[in-house]
């Protein structure tokens, strides 16, 4: 059976490093993630990761409390490439030749995101992690992964969410008659204002014509059913004429 997609980039909150606890690391946590996408990763495909901080930083809560928001935002941008040197460590502790790339230079800890190097990297079969956001404040992680999955020529962008299977018309925590779409399109999205990904990310996505598939990831093997096409999760992608 051919892969619907070979070469993805894996969204994963920072929250979703830090497991039943909420915040911080919790190693545990990181390492059956890693286990889950070195499955998907012996079979072939491409894959690059862009992780959240907000299990170690929150740019806009500090902001409102009276801190600068750019200082704010750099905070968050360190935090992610904390999420990212873990992660790495722990792919290749399963196997994995990884490399971290940051927006903000740091040497000694990571590469520069330099795009030709990225996809090198991807074409001898390395994992990419981008760190750092796209190095300038005010725009979140969903752009940056927006951005890095056009900028690679990804096929998909896959959503990994906590406890989530999908999206839906209202929060199905609150209401039980909500109802969860199986697939829609980028400028659905933006018109019914659904908060997958910030504004600027849906339009990225939107104009480059990448899918965006949004899926819970506390189920083990799910990473490998979506790219394998089976019908999980919310499929998000231009107009199905278009395609």
């Amino acid at each position: 059976m051919e892969p619907k997609y070979k070469r993805i980039l894996i969204k994963l909150s920072g929250e979703a490093l830090a497991g039943e606890r909420g915040v911080g690391i919790d190693i545990k946590t990181v390492q059956k993630m890693a286990q889950e996408i070195q499955e998907v990763h012996s079979l072939g495909i491409e894959i690059a990761l862009v992780i959240g901080g907000g299990n170690l930083w929150r740019g806009e809560p500090a902001a409102e409390a009276g801190m600068d928001r750019v200082q704010a935002d750099y905070t968050g941008m360190l935090g992610t490439v904390m999420n990212a040197l873990v992660m790495a460590d722990s792919l290749q502790q399963v196997g994995v030749d990884t490399r971290v790339q940051t927006a903000i230079s740091m040497q000694q800890v990571a590469e520069p995101y330099v795009r030709g190097r990225a996809l090198r990297h991807l074409e001898k079969g390395r994992i990419v992690i981008f760190g750092a956001g796209i190095g300038s404040p005010y725009f979140s992680t969903d752009t940056t992964a927006a951005l890095r999955a056009a900028e690679i020529e990804a096929d998909a962008i896959l959503m990994a969410k906590n406890g989530v299977d999908g999206v839906y018309n209202a929060d199905p925590k609150k209401d039980k008659t909500a109802v969860k779409f199986e697939e829609l399109t980028h400028r659905d999205v933006i018109n019914k204002g659904l908060r997958i990904m910030d504004s600027t990310a849906s339009t990225l996505s939107m104009d480059n014509d990448i899918d965006l598939v949004v899926f819970n990831m506390n189920q083990a093997g799910n990473i490998k059913r979506v790219v394998f096409g089976e019908n999980i999760g919310t499929t998000v992608s231009n107009s199905i004429e278009e395609k």
